[in-house]
C-alpha cells in the first residue's frame, strides 16, 4: 500500500489515480474515548460521510482489517463491520485492507456478508534474487541510521541465509530484520573505546593523580609541568576519539552469518566454512566417532550429499533412513554423530521411543491435541521439538512398535516435508534428518550370511511396513555385527574420552593391548553389542582410578599405566 502511494506521488499510475490521496485509519483512535452507546457508532458515520464525499480521492487503508470484526460493539450495538458493510455494497467508498490469511480466514472468512464485499489479493514471498533488491533499496536507511556501511556481499548473505536458515518467517521480513540486527551489532562493538583510547583514558587518570600529589606536597612548579602533558594527552584522546567516530564500522556477510547463529543456534562456521569440503569429508567425521560401518556410512553421507547439492525434491527432507541391525552397533551413535557433524551438537538430536506411541489416541501426543481437548495448549512432542530447533536429527527408535496411524502422519513429513500440529501451524521438516531404527531380522543379521540376510529381512520388513510408508524411505541401511578387532577400537575411542577427562587433573592414562583386549572381551555380547563396553569400563577402569586418586596413590601430575593379567585390570604409576 506505501508502494502504491509512491507511485501516485511520482505519477506512474493510470489518469483516475493521479490525484488520490491514501489515508490510514487508526482503529485505535477510532475507538479511543468512545464511552457511551452512540459515541462509536456516531464518529464511524462521520468518517464514511467524508469518504462518499470525497468519492474518487480517498482510498482508506486499514491495517489489520480484521479488527473492524468487533470494534465498538457494545452490547446491543453494531461493530464496525457491520456498520460498514452497506457503504461497501454502494461502492461510493474505496477501502484496502491489510491482513494475514490465518486472521483472515478466523475472522473475516466466518462473516460471508463482509467477505462478499472484499476482493482477497494474495501477496506472495518475493524471491530470493527479489529480497537481495529489495535489500539494496533499503541499504541507505539503515546505513544513515546506524552509521554503518553495509556491503553488497552482506545483503545477499542476508536474502540467502534467511531463505535457508530461518524457515518460521517470510521474506523480505527475516532478511530486513536481519541487516537491521547486524548494523545494530556492529555499530554497537564499534563503540567500544579502542585499545588505544584505553591506554590514554589509563595515562590521564594517573597524571591527574600526580598532579594532585604534587599540589598536596607544595611542589606547584612540578604540578605545573605536569599540567601542560595533561592537556597534552586530553588533546590527544579528544583527536582519536572522534577520529574513531569518523570510522563507519563495515557490516559485511560474516556479522550476517553470526546473526543467523545467534537466531538458529548453527554454529558460524557451519555455515561459512565450505560446504562442499565439509560434505566431501563427511564419512572422514563420522568415522572419527563410529567403528567400521562403512557401507552404512557411505550410504547415508551419499544420499546427504544429494540433497545439500540439490539433486532430489527440496520439499522433503535432508534424508529419511531406516537403520536395521543388532542392538548397540552404532546406529544410535551414527544418528548422535550425524547431529553434531551437520547441526554442531548433539543436543540437535530429538529422540522419540515408539513404544511409547502403540496407541491410536497417541498420534495426538507427536503433533498436538485438537481444540477442546486436554493438553491443546501444550503442543505436540514431535512437532515442537522441531519447531524449537528445525535443524535437527530425528530418531525415531524401535519404528515397528508404533500404531499405524503414526505411520500414516509419517507419510506426510518424509513426501512434504510439513506436518500441521493441533493448533493448525505449519511445522517445516525440510531441514531435518530422519532416522528410523528398527531390530528387525536383528538375530537374523547374527546367524546368516550377508546376502541370504537381505532377502529375509526385505520379506519381514514388506509383512511390518506398507508399500507406500518403504517407498518414501530413502534408504534402508544394514548395520553389521561387531568384530573382536572393531570392538577393540570402540574400548579405544572411550579411553581417549577418558583421557580427556583426567587430562583436566593433569593425569596421563595409557593402556596396554592386554589391557585393552581384556576390556573388549569382558565388554561384548554379541546378542548386545558394544552397550555393555560403557558399563564396564565405568566399574572395572574408571572406579578403580577414583579409589586410587581417594587413597592418593595417583595425584597430579602422574603418569599412570593399565595393564591386565588373569585377575583382571591393574595399574602402575610412572
Amino acid at each position: 500500500v506505501e508502494g502504491l502511494a509512491q507511485r501516485i506521488v511520482e505519477g506512474k499510475v493510470p489518469l483516475f489515480l493521479r490525484n488520490v490521496r491514501v489515508l490510514k485509519l487508526d482503529m485505535g483512535r477510532l475507538v479511543a474515548g468512545t464511552r457511551f452507546r452512540g459515541d462509536f457508532e456516531e464518529r464511524l458515520k462521520r468518517l464514511l460521510d467524508e469518504l462518499k464525499r470525497k468519492k474518487g480521492e480517498v482510498i482508506l487503508f486499514i491495517d489489520e482489517v480484521h479488527t473492524v470484526v468487533g470494534a465498538g460493539a457494545a452490547e446491543g450495538a453494531l461493530d464496525a463491520a457491520n456498520i460498514m458493510k452497506p457503504e461497501l455494497t454502494t461502492g461510493e467508498i474505496q477501502i484496502i485492507g491489510a491482513t494475514t490469511v490465518e486472521e483472515y480466514r478466523k475472522y473475516i472468512e466466518k462473516d460471508r456478508a463482509l467477505e462478499r464485499r472484499f476482493q482477497p489479493v494474495i501477496v506472495e514471498e518475493p524471491t530470493v534474487e527479489q529480497t537481495i533488491e529489495i535489500l539494496k533499496g533499503l541499504r541507505k536507511v539503515f546505513e544513515e541510521h546506524h552509521h554503518v556501511k553495509i556491503t553488497d556481499d552482506a545483503l545477499e548473505t542476508a536474502a540467502k541465509l534467511s531463505a535457508r536458515y530461518i524457515t518460521n518467517r517470510f521474506l523480505p521480513d527475516k532478511a530486513v530484520d536481519l541487516i537491521d540486527e547486524a548494523a545494530a551489532y556492529v555499530r554497537l562493538e564499534s563503540s567500544y573505546p579502542s585499545e588505544e583510547l584505553l591506554k590514554l583514558e589509563e595515562e590521564i587518570k594517573n597524571l591527574e593523580e600526580k598532579i594532585n600529589d604534587a599540589v598536596v606536597k607544595g611542589e606547584y612548579e612540578e604540578a605545573a609541568k605536569l599540567k601542560v602533558e595533561l592537556q597534552r594527552l586530553k588533546n590527544e584522546y579528544e583527536e582519536k576519539r572522534k577520529k574513531q567516530e569518523k570510522v563507519e564500522p563495515v557490516v559485511d556477510e560474516n556479522v550476517v552469518a553470526r546473526i543467523v547463529e545467534q537466531w538458529t543456534g548453527i554454529p558460524v562456521s557451519r555455515i561459512m566454512e565450505s560446504e562442499r569440503e565439509k560434505l566431501l569429508k563427511l564419512e572422514e567425521f563420522i568415522h572419527q566417532r563410529l567403528v567400521n560401518q562403512e557401507e552404512a556410512v557411505k550410504i547415508v553421507a551419499r544420499t546427504i550429499r544429494r540433497a545439500r547439492v540439490g539433486i532430489k525434491n527440496p520439499r522433503r527432507p535432508i534424508g529419511v533412513f531406516l537403520f536395521l541391525g543388532p542392538t548397540g552397533v552404532g546406529k544410535t551413535e551414527l544418528a548422535r554423530t550425524l547431529a553434531d557433524v551437520l547441526f554442531g551438537s548433539e543436543d540437535a538430536m530429538i529422540r522419540l521411543d515408539m513404544s511409547e506411541y502403540m496407541e491410536k489416541h497417541s498420534v495426538a501426543r507427536l503433533i498436538g491435541a485438537p481444540p477442546g481437548y486436554v493438553g491443546y495448549e501444550e503442543g505436540g512432542q514431535l512437532t515442537e521439538a522441531v519447531r524449537k530447533r528445525p535443524y535437527s536429527v530425528i530418531l525415531l527408535d524401535e519404528i515397528e512398535k508404533a500404531h499405524p496411524d503414526v505411520f500414516n502422519i509419517l507419510l506426510q513429513v518424509f513426501e512434504d516435508g510439513r506436518l500441521t500440529d493441533g493448533k493448525g501451524n505449519t511445522v517445516d521438516f525440510r531441514n531435518t534428518i530422519i532416522i528410523m531404527t528398527s531390530n528387525i531380522g536383528s538375530e537374523k543379521i547374527l546367524e546368516m550370511s550377508e546376502n541370504g540376510v537381505r532377502i529375509e529381512i526385505e520379506r519381514e520388513l514388506r509383512n511390518t511396513f506398507k508399500p507406500e510408508f518403504l517407498n518414501r524411505i530413502d534408504a534402508i541401511v544394514y548395520f553389521k555385527p561387531l568384530t573382536m578387532e572393531e570392538v577393540k577400537k570402540i574400548v579405544e575411542i572411550m579411553v581417549r574420552q577418558l583421557q580427556e577427562i583426567l587430562k583436566e587433573k593433569n593425569i596421563s592414562i595409557e593402556l596396554t593391548e592386554r589391557a585393552k583386549d581384556y576390556l573388549a572381551e569382558a565388554g561384548y555380547v554379541p546378542s548386545l553389542g558394544a552397550r555393555p563396553l560403557r558399563r564396564i569400563i565405568e566399574l572395572e577402569l574408571e572406579s578403580m582410578i577414583a579409589d586410587k586418586i581417594l587413597e592418593g596413590e595417583i595425584k597430579e601430575g602422574d603418569r599412570v599405566l593399565v595393564d591386565a593379567d588373569e585377575y583382571g585390570l591393574k595399574i602402575e604409576r610412572r
